[in-house]
C-alpha cells in the first residue's frame, strides 16, 4: 500500500490537532492586555484602599499591568454598572454589598441587575461596622449616648457612602431598633463622612473600623459600638452594640471582585483562584487586617451564596424601612 494516502489523511488531522493546541495555549495566555478594575468610591475609601494592595500582585500573577479606576456616584452603582455593560474582557469591578445585592430591589430603574448582569468572582473580606459619633458627643457611656440621641430625634444627622449601602440601610435599622431618628446625608465616601463629622456637619455614621480608629485614637471622633455580635478582633476594645442593649442587630460589610456575566467561566475561575491566593498569603492577611478586612478569598459559589444570603437580609430592611430611591 502507498504512504500517500495515509500522508493525505494524517495531514488534516495533524492541522486540527495544532489548532486545537493554539486555542488552548490562547486560553490560558488570558489575559492578553492591560486590565481595568474600576471602583465606585473615591480615592482613600475602603474599597479603593483594597483594589490598590491587591492591584500589584494580581497583575503579577497575571502577567500584565492592573490600572484601577475610580468611578464615583450612587452609591458604587455607577461603576458597577461600568463593569456591567463591559465586553472587553479586561474588566473587573471591586464591589461592596450593596451593588451586588439590593441595589434593584431599591430601584427598579437601575440600569443593570446585579443578581444577572455581574458574575462573581471571589468575596475579598469581611468586616463590622463601627458607630461613630463626634468626639464631644454627650454622654459618658455608650447607654448614655443612645439615650441623649434618641430624645435629639431629627436635630442630629448621618452620614452614609450612598442610598442602598450597607451603612445606609445599617442606619436604618439601628433606628428601628433604638428609637433614634437622625437625617440621612448621603455623601461621595467615608473619607468625607470623617471630615463632615470632625467639621460638625453630621453627629453620627456607621464607619468601616480602620478608617474610624484613627481618628478615634487622636481624640477626633468617639467609638460608640461595633455591629458585630461580640467583641470584634478588627477593635476588640471596643464594645459591641449588643452590649450597649441593642438587640437582634448584628451587620457586616463586605467587599467583592465582581466580572461582567459576559466574561468566560474559565476567566472567572482563573481570576478567582489567582485572587484568593493573593488575599490568603500572610503578607496580604497582615496588610488587608491593618485595612480593616476579616480575609475570606472565596470560590466564586462561595460569593455567590453570600450574595443570595445578603440580597434577603438587606432585602428585607429595604421592605421594613420603605427605603427607596427616587
Amino acid at each position: 500500500m502507498s504512504p500517500w494516502p495515509m500522508l493525505r489523511i494524517w495531514m488534516p488531522l495533524a492541522g486540527l490537532l495544532w489548532s486545537a493546541s493554539i486555542s488552548s495555549a490562547n486560553a490560558s495566555e488570558w489575559p492578553t492586555h492591560t486590565l481595568r478594575w474600576v471602583v465606585g468610591f473615591p480615592a482613600g475609601s475602603s474599597p479603593d484602599l483594597t483594589a490598590r494592595a491587591l492591584a500589584e500582585p494580581l497583575g503579577k500573577a497575571l502577567g500584565q499591568t492592573v490600572i484601577v479606576e475610580n468611578k464615583v456616584g450612587a452609591g458604587g452603582n455607577i461603576a458597577a454598572d461600568a463593569v456591567a455593560k463591559a465586553t472587553d474582557g479586561h474588566t473587573l469591578g471591586l464591589m461592596i454589598n450593596g451593588n451586588m445585592t439590593v441595589a434593584r430591589i431599591l430601584n427598579p430603574k437601575l440600569p443593570f441587575d446585579p443578581l444577572k448582569d455581574l458574575a462573581p468572582v471571589s468575596l475579598i473580606g469581611t468586616a463590622p461596622l463601627l458607630l461613630t459619633a463626634p468626639y464631644s458627643a454627650s454622654g459618658q457611656t455608650p447607654v448614655q449616648w443612645l439615650a441623649e440621641a434618641r430624645q435629639k430625634g431629627q436635630q442630629l444627622s448621618y452620614g452614609s457612602p450612598g442610598v442602598g449601602t450597607v451603612a445606609h440601610l445599617g442606619m436604618e435599622l439601628l433606628k428601628a431598633r433604638t428609637g433614634l431618628d437622625p437625617v440621612h446625608v448621603p455623601y461621595p465616601g467615608n473619607p468625607q463622612i470623617i471630615n463632615a463629622m470632625m467639621g460638625g456637619q453630621i453627629q453620627l455614621a456607621l464607619l468601616p473600623p480602620a478608617m474610624a480608629l484613627t481618628h478615634i485614637q487622636a481624640g477626633k471622633l468617639r467609638a460608640i459600638g461595633m455591629t458585630s455580635n461580640g467583641r470584634s478582633t478588627l477593635a476588640p476594645d471596643v464594645p459591641s452594640l449588643s452590649e450597649s442593649g441593642v438587640k437582634n442587630y448584628q451587620l457586616e460589610i463586605w467587599n467583592a471582585v465582581a466580572a461582567p456575566a459576559s466574561m468566560p467561566a474559565k476567566h472567572i475561575q482563573k481570576l478567582s483562584a489567582v485572587l484568593s491566593d493573593i488575599v490568603r498569603s500572610p503578607d496580604m492577611r497582615a496588610r488587608l487586617f491593618q485595612q480593616g478586612w476579616q480575609v475570606v478569598g472565596s470560590s466564586p459559589e462561595g460569593l455567590k451564596n453570600r450574595i443570595e444570603v445578603d440580597t434577603q437580609n438587606l432585602g428585607d430592611i429595604v421592605r421594613k424601612q420603605a427605603i427607596q430611591i427616587n
